[in-house]
């Protein structure tokens, strides 16, 4: 009995291992495709983020789909992954070496980067504060226009690398240097 419901369960898996590829196959729009953004400093240290890129597709974005004041996984499907291969400052907190989770906490005036210890979960729900390593300020600014897919990019910068989280007309900006 046990070796069917493994059976049906590995049958599940796959259909939609299948389903998924085939979709891309087919030409279909993915609507959140997966997206990345690395960042790499002259001393071979590196950052490396893995998130869904969702689309605004004419929704309001801040203040709407993402809600003012609550944890917001900072992209769509899968949790937004935050790989450093070395001890970092995130703005003024030290983070060592490590894998972890993003989220955002985005507020009209004001945004918090949330590192969270918990990784390998969905995007949603937000584990909670108990699991949250740094929560560190962020700077906002105003997009010149509207910006459709969300976007986790870098400016390398000769000290770091100044990571960006772009969409609709917001721009949310932290400094990441090496920790000497």
């Amino acid at each position: 009995m046990r070796n069917r419901f493994v059976a049906v369960g590995a049958a599940i898996v796959l259909a939609a291992a299948f389903a998924g590829s085939s979709r891309a196959q087919s030409g279909e729009e993915i609507l959140s495709p997966p997206a990345k953004a690395d960042c790499k400093f002259p001393d071979g240290k590196t950052i490396h983020v893995d998130y869904s890129s969702p689309r605004m597709r004419g929704r309001k974005i801040f203040g709407g789909l993402v809600p003012y004041g609550e944890p917001w996984r900072a992209g769509a499907n899968p949790a937004t992954t935050f790989v450093i291969d070395a001890d970092m400052n995130v703005g003024a907190k030290t983070v060592p070496a490590g894998s972890y989770t993003l989220f955002a906490l985005p507020t009209p005036d004001a945004w918090t980067l949330i590192i969270s210890k918990e990784t390998g979960e969905w995007g949603i729900p937000y584990p909670g504060e108990s699991h949250d390593f740094a929560r560190v300020p962020m700077r906002v600014s105003k997009l010149e226009s509207p910006l459709e897919n969300f976007t986790i990019a870098y400016d390398q910068t000769s000290g770091g690398c100044t990571l960006h989280m772009d969409w609709e007309t917001t721009r949310a900006s932290v400094e990441i240097t090496p920790k000497m």
